[in-house]
Parts: C-alpha cells; sequence; structure tokens
C-alpha cells in the first residue's frame, strides 16, 4: 500500500510558486528563484516564460558536483534574510543550488516547537544550518548541533545570533560517530532530529551513502532516545524507500508509535511536489 501523503506548507516569507520541467520555482522573502529538481518531472503550472519574468536567479547544473547561479534581474542580491516566525535565517547562493534553509522542513519544525520543553535535550544530526537547532532553542532547549563541515556551523552560528539566540552547542563531526560515543556514554536525548544526505564526504573525507548507513544510523539512535523521546528522521534518497525505512523501525524502535509518510509541498499553481519520506517515533503511550 502507498504510504500517506502529508503536505508541508509555506508562509509569509517563503512560498513554492511552481513546479514542472524538472525546475521549481520559489519565492524567499522577496527574491524568487529556479532551481533544478528531479521530482518536477511533470509540466509546470506556468509557462516558463512567466517564471522568467518574475525569478531573480536561475541555478544552471553543471557536470560536476558544483554549479553556477544565473543572474536575472540587475538588483538581485547574493545574500539575504528571511524570517520563520520570531526567527531569522541568513540565505547565502551556493555551488550546491542551495540557498540555507530546506523550507519543506517547517512541517518538522512545528513538531519541535510542539513537543520539546523548556531544559530538554535536543539533538541535530547532519544539522546543515541549523534552522531545526534555532527552533529548539527558542523553546529553551539544551541544542547539540552535530554537523561535518565547519563553514555550515558557522552558518547556524550567524543564524542563531540573528535570531537572538545563544549557547547552542556547536558539534564538529561525523554525525554517526558521535552519536556512537554519546551511546557509549550511556547519555539520553528527549528528542532527535536527523536529515543524512543520500550521500556526502565526512569530516575527514569519508564516503557516506544513506542506504549503506541507514541500518546502522537508527540502530544507534535509537539507543541514545530518551523512553519517551521524539525521533523525527528524513530520507530524500531513491535508494530508501517507505517500506525500509518501516521495517527498520519496527526492529529498532520496537514497542513505539512510528509513522512513516511521504512529505509533499503544494505549489501556488496547483501542483503537488515530492520531498522524500519521513518517519516520526513516539512514545507509545504518550500519544
Amino acid at each position: 500500500m502507498p504510504f500517506q501523503k502529508v503536505f508541508a506548507s509555506g508562509w509569509k516569507e517563503y512560498e513554492l510558486l511552481d513546479a514542472g520541467g524538472g525546475k521549481k520555482l520559489e519565492r524567499w522573502g522577496k527574491i524568487i528563484t529556479i532551481r533544478p529538481e528531479v521530482q518536477a518531472y511533470f509540466k509546470s503550472g506556468m509557462p516558463f516564460e512567466k517564471w522568467y519574468e518574475l525569478a531573480h536567479w536561475e541555478f544552471i547544473e553543471s557536470k560536476s558536483q558544483k554549479g553556477t547561479w544565473k543572474k536575472l534581474k540587475p538588483e538581485a542580491p547574493e545574500d539575504w534574510t528571511i524570517s520563520f516566525e520570531e526567527l531569522s535565517f541568513d540565505l547565502h547562493l551556493t555551488g550546491f543550488k542551495h540557498l540555507g534553509i530546506f523550507p519543506e522542513q517547517n512541517y518538522n519544525w512545528k513538531l519541535i516547537a510542539d513537543e520539546i520543553h523548556e531544559g530538554d535535550r535536543f539533538l541535530n544530526l547532519f544539522a546543515y544550518t541549523g534552522a531545526a537547532s534555532c527552533v529548539a532553542k527558542a523553546q529553551g532547549a539544551d541544542v547539540y548541533h552535530v554537523d561535518s563541515v565547519k563553514q555550515l556551523i558557522s552558518w547556524a552560528s550567524e543564524n542563531m545570533e540573528r535570531s537572538g539566540l545563544s549557547d547552542i552547542r556547536w558539534v564538529h563531526d561525523d554525525a554517526l560517530k558521535f552519536a556512537k560515543r554519546v551511546a557509549r556514554r550511556g547519555d539520553k536525548f528527549d528528542m532527535i532530529i536527523m536529515d543524512p544526505p543520500a550521500w556526502g564526504v565526512g569530516a575527514k573525507n569519508e564516503k557516506w551513502r544513506l542506504e549503506d548507513k541507514l541500518d546502522e544510523l537508527l540502530s544507534t539512535v535509537a539507543e541514545i532516545l530518551s523512553e519517551d523521546g521524539v525521533l523525527i528522521l528524513n530520507t530524500y534518497s531513491p535508494k530508501v524507500n517507505g517500506d525500509l525505512i518501516k521495517e527498520l523501525a519496527s526492529i529498532y524502535l520496537s514497542g513505539r508509535k512510528n509513522e512513516v509518510v511521504e512529505l509533499w509541498m503544494k505549489t501556488s499553481s496547483g501542483k503537488e511536489l515530492y520531498y522524500g519520506n519521513l518517519l516520526r517515533s513516539f512514545n507509545s503511550s504518550a500519544q
């Protein structure tokens, strides 16, 4: 049976305007971008001519890992800031088509805000630029932010300061190795979120493929999740499907309420765009 679809929504400062033809059109504050999107294999809601009338920037892919941004309007800035509720996030044009946040993750940011309490221990693995870390810190949590890229930790620190927050614990390390060390110490966390890349390179140039590591990752994280804790796992890899996630959750998170769903967003033009699989695990007696 297909997994349930859940939909993240935009907010005042972010809008998924349209998608199709292998691209997506997005508004970030007042700036509009065109980015490649493999899941947008359908026809766009608006003609591309309209897209280019609106857009400030377009990301052009290359045969190498990195691409380039093409300026479509002379006044287009390379750096700007948008807000999400009381938080502020710095956006930058990167060579990997990203801008600094994954907007669909606001679906999880809302759960963090609802479930985390002051003094709770919160662990953000593969933490990127720290949107989830800032959401948890704003609720008074003791936040551990783990990423293998120093530049991303610096970016996350900027977001923390711009949001008027402080004292997030920065950990420059491979996420799985850090989780294993925590498990050996017997430490526990009240909420864990992880958004592992489909592939990548660790802090010491270790090769990472999610399909090879997911079993070990989930088994380790299950050890460090408190009995009443909440786990959030996002995956965006064609080699990791919902059935595999459900099977692993039944092994390592047995006796809990495990929800495996597909995460989607609707465009303003009426299209639906897929953003991967999502696992949420709760203490069964707490739900």
